[in-house]
């Protein structure tokens, strides 16, 4: 709605209605002369006719407002503010309208861009972290065999050993690292290829089974007897359940069982329809249920130490999390203190 002061110009109305940025007009006076629909959803109707200090509040929003109104000069303020709880950030833009007192203010929420950013340098920060440690033992120890350990065969052999795994820790992390690219690449793609999980998990049990006999867990299946149809990638399938299982033999301890069930149901709540579900179990210590919904994070681990004495990367889940959103499925934890985890994989079947 058009305020008093432009009713000289109410093509300016007309104008900014056509922005899809929420965009005001302030008059001469300061006050809050009209807007466009945008706008009015971020600021509501009332504001229409207020000096601009009541409704836009951050100081240096206000200090770029009042001195353009002066020296009639475009600014640019970045800002943030609380939305439902939750931070947002905004770029306001403000220009002087030629030819007339007034300046037009337009908001560009940006919180998206801030936030990819966010996790992009904290994704750098992590991956640097995650390779500093192993780095700085290699080096420590290329130091030491080139100076006090030269002629000592004994400390060149343990050292050696140790080097050697903390290069393979860092093998570790640049392929994952590598298959986190490529699933995130194919994320939007959906697969047409329909095949059976009962086929998938058998070739994922017969690649796991050494490490199991190693690791002294045995592995129970059960399949059931019927085909359990899916429309998938067979090798990104197999990556997620070698994922799980391998998690579930390293993490529930020697000496147990690890489970495999499958399951159907006409309507899962959460893909809200037909789906098939195999649910991995193990008897380990359990996680404690504060860390759930963040295990599929970049990085992410419940217990650090003990993740990378296993040799764990911290992208596991989330390369499965990833897989599993291009197959249209999902992932559900379910774990408590000293009661074991179950990890289900819940995928719509072919004929759904």
């Amino acid at each position: 709605m058009l305020q008093s002061d432009l009713t000289d110009t109410p093509a300016i109305e007309v104008l900014i209605e056509a922005f899809p940025l929420p965009t005001l007009v302030i008059g001469v006076t300061g006050s809050l002369a009209c807007m466009n629909a945008a706008a009015e959803a971020l600021f509501g109707k009332k504001v229409l006719g207020r000096h601009f200090t009541t409704s836009l509040r951050h100081p240096k929003l206000v200090d770029a407002v009042e001195r353009s109104l002066l020296d009639r000069v475009p600014r640019k303020v970045s800002y943030q503010v609380v939305e439902n709880g939750s931070d947002a950030f905004y770029e306001a833009h403000v220009h002087a309208v030629d030819g007339t007192p007034f300046l037009i203010l337009s908001f560009q929420n940006v919180t998206d861009v801030v936030l990819a950013e966010q996790m992009r340098s904290d994704f750098v920060a992590n991956v640097s972290h995650e390779l500093r440690t192993p780095l700085t033992s290699l080096m420590g120890f290329i130091e030491t065999l080139r100076g006090p350990a030269r002629d000592d065969s004994k400390a060149r052999d343990r050292f050696l050993t140790i080097m050697a795994g903390e290069a393979e820790r860092m093998n570790r992390l640049v392929g994952d690292l590598q298959s986190l690219s490529g699933v995130e690449a194919d994320e939007r793609v959906r697969p047409k290829t329909t095949i059976d999980l009962r086929d998938t998990l058998q070739t994922m049990l017969s690649n796991i089974s050494p490490l199991a006999k190693d690791r002294r867990v045995r592995l129970q299946c059960d399949l059931g007897e019927t085909p359990l149809l899916v429309i998938g990638d067979s090798d990104q399938l197999i990556q997620v359940f070698t994922n799980l299982v391998e998690n579930a033999i390293k993490y529930g301890g020697a000496d147990q069982s690890v489970e495999i069930a499958a399951s159907k149901s006409v309507h899962d709540p959460v893909l809200r329809g037909p789906a098939i579900a195999i649910t991995v179990y193990d008897h380990g210590p359990g996680i404690d249920p504060i860390h759930l919904p963040r295990l599929t994070e970049r990085f992410y681990r419940a217990d650090s130490h003990r993740s990378r004495e296993l040799g764990g990367t911290g992208l596991g889940l989330s390369i499965v999390k990833h897989i599993l959103n291009r197959h249209r499925g999902r992932l559900k934890i379910d774990s408590q203190l000293e009661q074991g985890s179950q990890f289900t994989v819940i995928l719509p079947p072919a004929w759904g």
